[in-house]
């Protein structure tokens, strides 16, 4: 496959100037492969769980390490590298996320499952930062609609891990994860190519950020704390899918490890969809306008999954992941907008620190799904979207996106 990752190498990533669609591509193609070794974690949960006997407490202490790792570097390495950019660290975080991958492959014990989830979430880590300030590199002005396409790669990865387990780990065994490291050595080919590209940009000093402020400090403050709480709350509900929802369908409708797998699918393939259109939009109508519309839209249907039936559920798990991914790009670049400059900071705060904060909100929910059933968990998790109605805090003048 080639790229042309030599469209417009100097030109300001500025409105005005030409949308670099062969990098947005590339970053969001190793995204996609990123994030399919991530869901991947998740989606054989099954498989570890029957073939090491674990509980669902542990179930979530795996997802904990996975996410805190990530969580805890994120904002680190993305504070450090809006001082001295390292677009060349891209191909670092996917080896490391290669290295996880065998490590699942191969464990012998439980301590190899979580000594791989980690190195996976290093990978994350190191990833998420650099690739979401390339990506806005490369926008031409167009951030939301660069931010989208960026998660756009993540969310369908995220969507194919658990199709990938249903069809080939579920069959062939736990060994055959193995095979995805030849995505990620792909990954690590095509983002030494997109560094390459970001350090002749950065070198040409062709994008000085403007780090005045648009609002108080205060107002500031205030905002993006808001934003990284309703990143939050979306967080725990994506995470208890992504860890749970399996086990739910199983056990509500008697569903084997193919069948839930394809439920979960619906999800994710739902986040996929809402993600692309989330930024898009949000590019015409200001990001608040869609922030808004993923609160006041995804309430009612997520009170309504735990109560219907096999079609019902599966329809609103779509619709669901659609609405609700959607306020995510228009939460970064909203986010973006009101720091100027900071890029991987916000970065590491919104893809690690509230994402992190989700795995251990996965951790504490295992230990209640062990001792108050799956179906508890999710009646509880139904009325997490109502934390919202906070985006009533947010700034109403339009941030420029």
């Amino acid at each position: 496959m080639s790229i042309n990752l030599a469209m417009n190498p100097a030109g300001a990533a500025t409105r005005g100037m030409a949308t670099s669609w062969g990098v947005l591509t590339a970053i969001s193609l190793c995204h996609m492969v990123n994030d399919v070794m991530q869901s991947l974690l998740s989606a054989i949960y099954p498989l570890l769980r029957a073939e090491f006997a674990l509980s669902y407490a542990q179930i979530g202490v795996m997802t904990f390490a996975f996410q805190v790792t990530a969580s805890l570097l994120q904002p680190l390495i993305g504070m450090a590298t809006d001082r001295h950019p390292q677009p060349r660290s891209l191909p670092f975080g996917m080896i490391s996320t290669l290295g996880g991958v065998l490590m699942l492959a191969t464990a012998q014990h439980y301590a190899m499952l979580l000594a791989g989830a980690m190195m996976i979430g290093v990978g994350s880590a190191v990833f998420h930062p650099e690739s979401s300030r390339v990506a806005r590199l490369a926008s031409g002005g167009r951030f939301g609609t660069a931010q989208s396409l960026f998660q756009l790669g993540g969310n369908f990865g995220q969507s194919m891990g658990p199709l990938l387990a249903a069809f080939i780990v579920v069959p062939l065994g736990r060994p055959a994860v193995a095979w995805f490291a030849v995505a990620a050595a792909l990954g690590v080919a095509i983002l030494w190519r997109v560094g390459a590209w970001a350090e002749t940009r950065r070198r040409a000093g062709a994008a000085m950020p403007d780090r005045s402020l648009p609002f108080p400090r205060a107002t500031i403050i205030r905002a993006i704390a808001v934003l990284a709480v309703l990143t939050f709350t979306k967080n725990i509900y994506t995470a208890s899918m992504a860890s749970y929802f399996t086990f739910f369908t199983i056990e509500k409708f008697g569903l084997g490890a193919q069948g839930a797998q394809i439920m979960l699918f619906l999800f994710m393939l739902g986040m996929a969809g809402g993600v692309m259109l989330g930024g898009v939009i949000g590019d015409r109508i200001g990001p608040l306008r869609v922030i808004w519309f993923s609160i006041l839209g995804v309430l009612p249907l997520t009170l309504a999954l735990p109560h219907v039936g096999l079609v019902p559920t599966g329809a609103l798990a779509f619709a669901i992941g659609l609405i609700l991914a959607s306020a995510f790009p228009a939460i970064v670049v909203f986010a973006q907008e009101l720091v100027p400059g900071r890029t991987g900071m916000i970065a590491g705060l919104f893809f690690g620190f509230a994402f992190g904060m989700g795995g251990i909100a996965a951790a504490a929910l295992g230990v209640l799904a062990d001792s108050q059933g799956i179906e508890w968990v999710f009646g509880l998790c139904s009325v997490l979207p109502v934390l919202g109605v906070l985006a009533i805090f947010l700034p109403r003048r339009p941030v420029a996106g």
